[in-house]
């Protein structure tokens, strides 16, 4: 469970950077994501592997939750990491597994 006073990197981005975040909900979200060319699910794939790539934990755990609502499985977010420690580096993968590990088992037992 999150600590209350736990504000979520979007939600922290919105307070301080309103017009930041009028971009996220009125450009990124529903033209980008909502853009035929790729799928919900290969978005959100290419969104997690570029996270991980680039070091960003801290919105990592809302994509991965966002990638297995749109059909991404475990296996594949962990066949992901282990493929991008080879080319982004094992810190990284390393760091993205602990994310990825923490956030899915808590998805998990919030769905039980």
């Amino acid at each position: 469970m999150s600590h209350p006073d736990f504000q979520s990197p979007r939600e922290a981005a919105r307070a301080f950077t309103p017009k930041l975040s009028e971009f996220v909900d009125n450009v990124l979200y529903p033209q980008i994501w909502g853009d035929a060319d790729l799928s919900p699910r290969d978005r959100s794939l290419v969104t997690v592997a570029a996270l991980v790539a680039l070091g960003k934990t801290d919105e990592l755990s809302a994509h991965l939750r966002r990638a297995i609502a749109n059909g991404v499985t475990s296996v594949e977010l962990s066949g992901l990491i282990t493929h991008l420690a080879f080319y982004a580096g094992f810190p990284a993968a390393i760091s993205a597994s602990a994310v990825a590990n923490a956030t899915l088992t808590q998805t998990k037992e919030q769905t039980v």
